[in-house]
């Protein structure tokens, strides 16, 4: 194996990303090396591209980006006794540290010295990924490359979408973004009774109608009431998946509930907003913040779902060469795309 790689770097505090040559990088004897095969392009790789205010104070520059991939492994580290040379996988993007409560308390999503590869460690858009052996997913034969390049959006969608009971719920879904439609899919795969998914993107909502069994609606252009009146939920929604991270929808949201709903939220606003508590207290609703995947907990479960009928192929709407990648981020970028794959092979 050669000891140079093709990668994709931040290489300067400005707007972009360079295909660089890189070295394959070195594991240590927990680790194992992973030839990648696919990655997918995520809202965070947008923020890096762009350079925004978060990315600037966050990523360390040079960075090899990327954190969603499958691929296969071709070295194991001299203690890696439960994976296989050649073993297709996945795994989990966040590092995390072995120290705290909360990981020793196996609530390994919580610990508060979570690393991310892509973002502080060197990531996915490369040939050769490095990773802890702990953190890899194996990926059965009826699970493709494409999907496993978008399983840890996939597990932020499912990590929402099951923080509250769905079976026979009426569910409204704020944001018609990739992750916001696979919740969809997810909420209906599990037994919602209604779901509800909005945005003022009409791209993204006839996407959604493609890919779940849910009810669109542009709220630039229809009053969500009525979808509600015509779905005959006289109360309101049960459970709310707020994935837009827009002020006026988690108003809205609020407004949509029954007493006593249940919202996740995972939709990150752009700084601080206000927020109507009294309406939240006086309707006795309950708020859950909803950070990465339940590790490995999510992904068990969405790995049994796909094996058991849940279809989100749909929702990859691009896939391009690696050497292509300024089309795949322009793809991405334009707000009609689903998720954007990279191949590598």
């Amino acid at each position: 194996m050669t000891n140079e790689m093709i990668a994709l770097s931040k290489l300067h505090p400005r707007e972009g990303l360079w295909q660089v040559n890189a070295p394959v990088p070195e594991i240590g004897p927990d680790d194992v090396l992973i030839k990648i095969n696919k990655t997918g392009i995520c809202g965070t790789d947008i923020h890096i591209w762009n350079w925004d205010d978060w990315a600037a104070s966050t990523v360390p520059v040079p960075m090899i980006t990327g954190h969603e991939f499958a691929g296969e492994i071709v070295e194991l580290g001299r203690n890696v006794t439960d994976l296989q040379l050649g073993q297709r996988c996945s795994g989990e993007g966040h590092l995390i540290g072995k120290t705290s409560r909360q990981s020793r308390a196996g609530k390994f999503h919580l610990d508060p010295a979570t690393r991310g590869i892509g973002v502080n460690e060197q990531g996915a858009f490369a040939q050769y990924l490095k990773l802890p052996a702990f953190n890899v997913v194996p990926l059965p034969d009826d699970i493709p490359d494409e999907i496993g390049a978008i399983l840890d959006p996939l597990g932020n969608a499912v990590h929402t979408a099951l923080s509250f009971d769905l079976i026979g719920e009426d569910v409204l879904i704020t944001g018609a973004g990739p992750i916001g439609i696979m919740a969809a899919a997810v909420a209906r795969h599990v037994g919602a009774r209604h779901v509800v998914i909005t945005d003022i993107n009409p791209d993204r909502l006839a996407l959604a109608a493609q890919v779940a069994d849910v009810t669109p609606v542009n709220v630039a252009e229809a009053d969500l009431s009525k979808t509600v009146s015509d779905l005959g939920m006289k109360q309101g929604f049960d459970v709310g998946l707020e994935m837009s991270g827009n002020q006026r929808a988690l108003d809205q949201m609020v407004e949509a509930m029954t007493m006593g709903g249940r919202i996740a939220m995972l939709g990150i606003p752009p700084g601080k907003s206000p927020v109507d508590w009294i309406r939240i207290v006086f309707k006795a609703i309950t708020i859950k913040g909803v950070y990465g995947r339940e590790i490995f907990e999510t992904w068990y479960k969405m790995i049994a779902m796909l094996q058991n009928g849940l279809d989100v192929r749909r929702v990859i709407t691009h896939e391009f060469p690696v050497a292509d990648f300024e089309a795949g981020f322009a793809a991405m970028k334009s707000g009609k795309s689903g998720k954007v794959v990279l191949d590598w092979t």
